[in-house]
């Protein structure tokens, strides 16, 4: 069973910045890929970034390349998503998740691929 508890979420004006955490249970990152996944009103879920369990290969959605950055701190067992040149567009409820895989490099970008969410923390960008 894996845990996530996320953080950091706030209003922030446009061209800020926010720094998302994600607060893992058990020793995830060495059997689970991570992904970051947001969802505005009245819209679906969509895939933010990934980081598969090596580290080593990361994957973002186009609307977010070159402004958020997804990482890692292993000795705390957090995951988190920098967040940089924030839009309006960006508002929304932001969610961590997890599933396990079996190739060290895999990364998923399928919400329904992910077994385990956190509960979410909400970002707003006013314009």
């Amino acid at each position: 069973q894996v845990q996530l508890v996320e953080s950091g979420g706030g209003l922030v004006q446009a061209g800020g910045s926010l720094r998302l955490s994600c607060a893992a249970s058990g020793r995830t990152f060495s059997n689970y890929v991570m992904g970051w996944f947001r969802q505005a009103p009245g819209k679906e879920r969509e895939f933010v970034a990934a980081m598969s369990k090596s580290g080593s290969n990361l994957h973002y959605a186009d609307s977010v390349k070159g402004r958020f950055t997804i990482s890692r701190d292993v000795a705390k067992n957090t995951v988190s998503l920098q967040m940089n040149v924030l839009k309006p567009e960006d508002t929304a409820v932001y969610y961590c998740s997890a599933e396990r895989t079996y190739y060290s490099d895999d990364v998923l970008v399928r919400g329904s691929s992910y077994t385990y969410w956190g509960q979410g923390t909400q970002v707003t960008v006013s314009s």
